[in-house]
């Protein structure tokens, strides 16, 4: 039996554990998937951390708001997550537990499988968080040309944009609204709580939109937020958080066992009803 977890706020509606448990099926083994909620447990997040670390779990992703929180408490293997300075996937085993970033190769993922042979562009960014700086290393490698990032925290976009120019050749602007960010892109991607359940709007205007070519919303419950419809009613092409969710999941997955999961018939699994819900029906 693996045991994993997700540690994160709001968390009630995700759909990792039924990802990792039905990769684990199609893969033959027993995987179980615990969502923790620190303040559901009574707990802070390095004391469910730490608890997880004690009681013999595999791994652990970690989502909103602690990719970044995590990030000291771990040794990084790789230049591309040091670079990004958090993390959402991490393995315990013999030593300090391990960090790794599947936000930033699952979006690539993504984006190669849902826009084939294209390249972002001149990209426009809403949120400097954990999941806007992996997006943000992303884009390097996919090719965009210039990244314009907002974030009502200056700090937090100054950091990024300086990563990036130090990592990578991304042509970066830091801009003072959203309004700015979109002056000439093709693609826009929000990267902050906004749509997420408990966290109603758009970051971005929807008289503006038609002057993109795509658009990408890091929120994936529910799957389709306001500016995702809002984008598609514009004739944008659409990336959907739960593409990043799905890709993000597979890579983790890996990680975790070392087994690669047939990703058609995951897929197709997770369309099913859970038996729970069925049996309850």
């Amino acid at each position: 039996m693996i045991q994993l977890g997700l540690i994160g706020d709001n968390i009630r509606r995700s759909k990792s554990p039924l990802l990792h448990r039905l990769a684990g099926e199609l893969c033959g083994l027993d995987v179980r998937y615990e969502p923790l909620i620190p303040a559901d447990l009574g707990l802070d997040f390095d004391a469910v951390f730490d608890r997880c670390a004690r009681e013999g779990y595999r791994g652990i992703n970690v989502t909103y708001p602690y990719k970044e929180r995590v990030f000291p408490r771990l040794v990084i293997g790789d230049d591309e997550t040091r670079a990004v300075g958090a993390c959402n996937t991490v393995i315990f085993g013999d030593g300090a537990p391990r960090g790794f970033n599947t936000d930033c190769s699952g979006f690539a993922a993504a984006f190669r499988a849902n826009f084939k042979g294209e390249t972002p562009g001149r990209v426009a960014m809403a949120g400097a968080g954990g999941v806007g700086k992996a997006i943000g290393f992303a884009l390097a490698s996919l090719g965009a040309t210039e990244l314009a990032i907002f974030d009502p925290d200056g700090a937090k976009a100054g950091a990024l944009g300086s990563a990036l120019r130090q990592s990578s050749s991304l042509s970066v602007r830091l801009v003072n609204s959203v309004d700015e960010a979109m002056a000439g892109a093709d693609g826009l991607i929000n990267s902050t709580p906004l749509g997420m359940v408990g966290h109603p709007g758009s970051a971005f205007p929807n008289q503006s939109l038609k002057r993109a070519r795509w658009a990408f919303d890091a929120v994936y419950t529910p799957v389709e937020t306001e500016f995702l419809a809002a984008a598609r009613a514009a004739g944008l092409g659409i990336l959907s958080g739960y593409e990043l969710f799905f890709h993000q999941g597979v890579d983790a997955f890996r990680l975790f066992t070392g087994l690669e999961v047939d990703q058609a018939a995951l897929r197709e699994a997770l369309l099913r009803p859970e038996p729970a819900m069925a049996h309850s029906a």
